[in-house]
């Protein structure tokens, strides 16, 4: 018996799923490793199994196997025993010579996996409905189909000392920064992971660890990606999860949603516009009320004071424990909304939110109005969602400097918030790039979107440009 097939075989002796077919080649016996419910039975049958037992005078080597014999497309010789394994358990089949040290593999995948679909998070009101799936060839094949440039490209390393899961690092030649090419190149080859499963645990080594705010972005539409791989971002595709990496992302493409480029410009405009408002209303609402009704409500006008009163009588709570008080309930209702399954989510999460609210205000726990600033502002932050996690921490954040200090509080508040985005970084460009760069981008698509075929969209350069 070939050293590397008993090898294998006590490696995967406990694995069931893993078959031994042998076979009389023109070779000599060979025995064909594979696991059942990840190949295709058919591609194994017609175009291994059937060759290889067909009895060909011309078959003298294993490369005649490889060129004359099997009618496969992927097939090569596997570097070493820890290789073999890796395809075996990918879908692959390997084929054990007792006369040849050598291992062949072939590819013969064919487990079951989701069909392309309509992403469910990125939703659009015009434009592609495509979305990555699971399968990383899968995710490959949707970038190249809207992407047909010969400097697209794409390399692949595994990572994960146990899950050797496969990553891979999709750019643009020549229009990627070669630093960026080359950093991210070195992170990915220098993770130390027992296993991987999902793009976070990429992403954790990525991004910048001190924030909520994230510093690498990622998106299931594969037109969203490929903009941002002519911009000259790098894409991350990890195998097993339908959400692809991009970096650098920077802060202003929060406010960007993939149909903004299919909308009419003026609509896009205006929604962008919105959320902008949404961003303010969410962090500095509640806060703003809070220093408005404990310190300085002398700046309010008089008939709204009074109706203030009248809506607070009762209530035993000073407004910042108010507040924050409500703003846990809204925090509660969003968890089991989104833990939830969707049909049940969707109506808990309306009829908590009438229940919650309604009984709060007979309880006397809350006030009406302080029910509807925190409403308002919970409803803001999800004109934003890729950074709601982030808006609402730093909401409370502003809550506690409005507590403490009022109106001036309030301000120290918004200066603490400037100097955090503005001190992170996204794979070593600053955060809030490309501000800055008025002359050269004209904000054509910064915070407004300009004509189509005016756009001058922010190709980023070399580190030193952007800082």
């Amino acid at each position: 018996m070939n050293n590397n097939l008993e090898n294998l075989k006590n490696r995967l002796k406990d694995s069931f799923d893993v078959k031994y077919r042998e076979v009389q080649t023109p070779l000599g016996p060979a025995t064909v490793a594979f696991t059942d419910d990840l190949c295709s039975t058919d591609i194994m049958s017609q175009y291994i199994i059937a060759p290889l037992i067909e009895k060909n005078p011309d078959i003298k080597t294993l490369d005649d196997i490889i060129k004359k014999s099997l009618k496969i497309n992927n097939v090569g010789y596997s570097k070493d025993l820890e290789d073999s394994i890796f395809h075996v358990l990918s879908g692959d089949v390997a084929i054990f010579f007792d006369n040849f040290s050598e291992v062949i593999y072939c590819e013969a995948k064919g487990f079951v996996k989701r069909g392309v679909g309509e992403p469910s998070v990125e939703s659009v009101l015009k434009g592609p409905r495509e979305g990555f799936t699971e399968s990383i060839v899968d995710n490959v094949a949707l970038i190249r189909k809207k992407a047909k440039n010969s400097e697209l490209k794409f390399e692949v390393v595994k990572s994960g000392e146990e899950s050797q899961t496969a990553l891979c690092m999709s750019y643009i030649q020549g229009t990627a920064p070669k630093k960026l090419v080359d950093s991210i190149r070195k992170k990915l080859n220098d993770m130390d992971y027992r296993f991987i499963l999902d793009t976070n645990y990429v992403e954790d080594k990525i991004k910048n660890t001190s924030s909520l705010f994230d510093t690498v972005g990622y998106s299931e539409k594969p037109d969203e990606v490929v903009s941002k791989l002519m911009e000259g971002r790098i894409a991350i595709i990890v195998d097993g999860t339908p959400s692809v990496l991009t970096v650098p992302h920077f802060f202003m493409e929060t406010f960007q949603a993939p149909d903004d480029y299919y909308l009419n410009r003026r609509f896009a405009n205006f929604s962008r516009i919105l959320r902008w408002i949404g961003l303010f209303l969410a962090i500095f609402l509640p806060a703003a009320y809070v220093a408005f009704i404990t310190y300085h409500f002398s700046l309010i006008p008089s008939l709204f004071v009074f109706r203030l009163a009248v809506a607070r009588a009762g209530v035993p709570f000073p407004t910042y424990i108010e507040v924050i008080l409500v703003m846990l309930f809204f925090q509660l209702i969003k968890e089991a909304g989104l833990r939830l399954p969707k049909p049940i989510g969707a109506a808990m999460s309306i009829v908590s939110g009438l229940i919650l609210g309604d009984t709060a205000v007979k309880a006397g726990i809350a006030s009406t109005i302080t029910i509807l600033v925190v409403a308002i502002s919970t409803l803001s932050y999800f004109l934003i969602p890729k950074i709601y996690g982030a808006i609402s921490y730093w909401s409370m954040i502003m809550v506690v400097f409005s507590t403490a200090l009022g109106l001036p509080g309030f301000f120290m508040g918004q200066m603490v918030f400037l100097a955090h985005i503005a001190s992170l970084e996204t794979a070593e460009y600053n955060y809030l790039y490309p501000l800055g760069t008025v002359e050269e981008h004209k904000f054509n698509d910064i915070i407004f979107r300009g004509k189509l075929d005016e756009i001058s969209s922010p190709i980023i350069k070399s580190q030193g440009d952007n800082k």
